[in-house]
């Protein structure tokens, strides 16, 4: 079992954003990870990139994405704070 927490979106959360990440992780969906273009993954947002490296090492394996929890943890009414989510791959 592999287990993983943190950000997803940061500093502006983008709810679709992050639940299109989750759901390509999920699916396996390497194509739509891989298309995201470098810019998005600026300043905090680039901790996803740790999401997308834990998909990588368990790309050989039979292991599946649970998804436990995604809390979109608001700072201000402008938007502003970090998704958080947490998943097992089991």
């Amino acid at each position: 079992m592999v287990v993983a927490s943190g950000g997803l979106s940061h500093f502006v959360i983008d709810e679709p954003w992050d639940r299109k990440m989750i759901k390509a992780m999920q699916a396996r969906d390497y194509q739509t990870l891989i298309s995201e273009p470098n810019i998005v993954f600026n300043s905090g947002t680039s901790e996803t990139k740790n999401w997308i490296t834990t998909l990588g090492a368990l790309s050989q394996t039979d292991h599946a994405m649970n998804l436990l929890d995604y809390v979109p943890c608001y700072r201000s009414e402008a938007g502003t704070g970090n998704a958080m989510a947490f998943a097992t791959w089991n």
